[in-house]
């Protein structure tokens, strides 16, 4: 009984990935538990597990005791000394008991307890695994999209978490059995286990396939200092280095643009601006503004983060963008409100 018992752990320990010392604690409090209702509810009934012996020990502590008060938890001496010589008043007794005797009640409680956990066993061990790619790009295969509500399930390895409808890219069309791309937002406790929280719309994304892609990036030699994105359209990205030597901007385009076209065709055909950071407000700024010219950046109100920028005339609408999407864009990668005004000062427009 005793070699089979340990055997099955061991299987449970390798197959599961569950260690057995959680398994034996488990199993021995799922016991104890069990073996109460022999004794009408009473907390007296101990398992101690040796795994390295291969034993199983079961007993319940008994007070020896002059008179006997409740005969689930005391003994006479005469009955103590009976199972031990030594008893003596006063004190307590092991009394061993072959588990056999719980009756169909106990063993069924057992069982419970040591399935709930494993169960939780497994939870905790993929609450884990999830935790660690909190933040990270992954790739999962699209199982199916339900026609109502748009939402897309995903299959991640043995486990399938849903890709919703906001947190998909405008305008992306998905299939059976293709693989995407998706960002772990986050990771968060289920009722039937733990569960991913994924996106294709999140700037973290972007910078994610950046670190991919760009091996300076990678490690370390560039920064990304700042996304700011609008999903299915555009995406700002501001870059930076310490080394003289390395062009940050020049690095994320890559030898012919290989590098962001390979980010761009991952999105789907987004627009992408690389622009250099600068500890400088008004480098930054200017350089945010692209693709359009900037003539110059005027700092209104350091404290309150304002600022005015003034623009060719013909790049006015450039440097605004579609329904003030580029300066929007400007303001979310700097962190600074942008005025925009034309150099013949005719016109004034404000983000």
């Amino acid at each position: 009984m005793s070699k089979e018992f340990f055997e099955a752990v061991k299987m449970l320990e390798a197959e599961k990935g569950i260690p057995a010392e959680y398994l034996f604690e488990k199993i021995s409090t799922a016991i104890s538990a069990g073996g109460k209702h022999a004794f009408n509810g009473k907390d007296i009934v101990h398992c101690d597990i040796d795994a390295e012996k291969q034993k199983i020990k079961v007993y319940a502590t008994k007070n020896v005791v002059e008179e006997i008060e409740d005969p689930d938890t005391d003994l006479t001496l005469e009955q103590a000394q009976a199972i031990r010589k030594s008893a003596k008043v006063g004190k307590t007794i092991d009394i061993p008991i072959k588990t056999k005797d719980f009756g169909r009640i106990v063993a069924t409680t057992a069982k419970q307890v040591i399935r709930q956990a494993i169960r939780e066993a497994e939870r905790g061990q993929m609450y884990q695994e999830f935790k660690s790619k909190v933040q990270e790009l992954i790739t999962a295969k699209v199982d199916r999209i339900d026609p109502i509500t748009g939402n897309v399930t995903l299959e991640i390895g043995k486990n399938r978490t849903t890709l919703p409808k906001a947190e998909q890219v405008p305008g992306e069309v998905y299939t059976e059995g293709e693989s995407v791309k998706v960002f772990v937002v986050d990771v968060k406790e289920g009722g039937k286990g733990p569960k991913l929280l994924v996106s294709r719309t999140h700037p973290g994304l972007v910078r994610r396939l950046f670190e991919q892609e760009v091996p300076e990036i990678y490690d370390g030699t560039i920064e990304i200092k700042s996304v700011s994105r609008e999903a299915g359209s555009r995406t700002k990205i501001a870059v930076y280095t310490k080394d003289e030597d390395v062009d940050p901007v020049g690095a994320c385009i890559g030898p012919r643009g290989q590098r962001v076209s390979n980010i761009v065709e991952v999105l789907g055909g987004e627009k992408i601006d690389i622009v250099k950071y600068s500890d400088d407000p008004a480098e930054f700024v200017a350089a945010s503004l692209a693709p359009s010219e900037v003539c110059s950046i005027e700092i209104i109100d350091e404290n309150a983060k304002t600022c005015r920028a003034t623009v060719p005339d013909d790049q006015l609408s450039l440097a605004i963008g579609n329904k003030g999407q580029n300066v929007r864009l400007a303001v979310r990668l700097t962190g600074w409100n942008i005025d925009i005004k034309p150099e013949s000062g005719f016109f004034e427009g404000s983000e």
